[in-house]
């Protein structure tokens, strides 16, 4: 499969075959797996205290033929905080330790050593993330992603977009190459529904624009303010197997760009 190559005016310089990864059949169901054992081994363990809801002085007097016992007293034999009526004699009061009581504990608690880390084999990982970078170049699934373009995909640009360091001058490209419409997809967020609002996620914003080239250093501050984009080196994405990149959400076909060189470092995946 052939693809064009464009320069940074967006201009048709040539033509270059695609790697053979970007012939691995379509597996979504690896492509959820592997996304969801990246975001588990994100997830932070909780829990509550061991001794929560069982630090009271409540006891039960389970003793019979004793002057403080509680049994055949017509209340249901749990432990009482015991309390001084006005005859000085010990009777039985307010329940507690048990989940039903006020202040008891709790029945099933979140416990700390929860696993959540959801584990993946070596192989399926790998073959996960082959096959999402051949979703990058099926026009159909990059649009039913909600991406806005008219070029065929995956969109290769020559070495000099990874010497591009300005903002401006990768806003350029982009709407030279016509992915202006894409730009202004990823611009509107929505306010998120539910609690998410109070924990530091109040905004739902889009993904956009994925950049795979062999070296990032100017690119990722060219890309920084572009809403929506990432960029990563093709090294960094075949050492860590960042399937999540490519298909966020677990729904591959991600709009990505790469640059020649990296291209190149593809052709070396079997």
């Amino acid at each position: 499969m052939r693809v064009n190559v464009y320069d940074v005016d967006g201009k048709s310089v040539g033509e270059v075959d695609l790697p053979s990864v970007f012939k691995t059949p379509y597996r979504p169901d690896l492509i959820k797996r592997a996304v969801l054992s990246l975001q588990s081994s994100r997830r932070q363990p909780y829990g509550t205290n061991l001794l929560a809801g069982k630090r009271t002085s409540a006891h039960y007097h389970g003793k019979r033929h004793y002057r403080f016992s509680m049994m055949n007293k017509e209340m249901a034999r749990i432990k009482r905080i015991h309390g001084k009526s006005a005859t000085g004699t010990y009777l039985a009061m307010r329940a507690r330790f048990v989940p039903q009581a006020t202040k008891g504990r709790r029945a099933h608690p979140p416990k700390a050593t929860k696993v959540w880390l959801q584990e993946i084999n070596k192989k399926e990982l790998f073959l996960s993330l082959k096959s999402a970078i051949a979703a990058t170049s099926d026009q159909n699934l990059v649009k039913e992603r909600g991406h806005r373009f008219d070029k065929k995909v995956p969109i290769i640009i020559d070495n000099s977009v990874e010497s591009v360091s300005k903002t401006k001058d990768m806003f350029n490209l982009l709407e030279k190459i016509g992915l202006e419409n894409e730009i202004e997809r990823c611009k509107d967020k929505k306010v998120r529904a539910g609690k998410g609002k109070m924990r530091g996620r109040k905004y739902r914003k889009k993904k956009g624009i994925l950049f795979v080239l062999s070296n990032k250093a100017n690119a990722l501050k060219a890309a920084k303010n572009i809403a929506g984009a990432d960029v990563i080196s093709v090294d960094e994405l075949l050492e860590k197997k960042n399937t999540e990149l490519l298909a966020p959400g677990a729904i591959a076909g991600r709009l990505t760009i790469f640059s020649k060189n990296s291209l190149q470092k593809l052709n070396e995946i079997k």
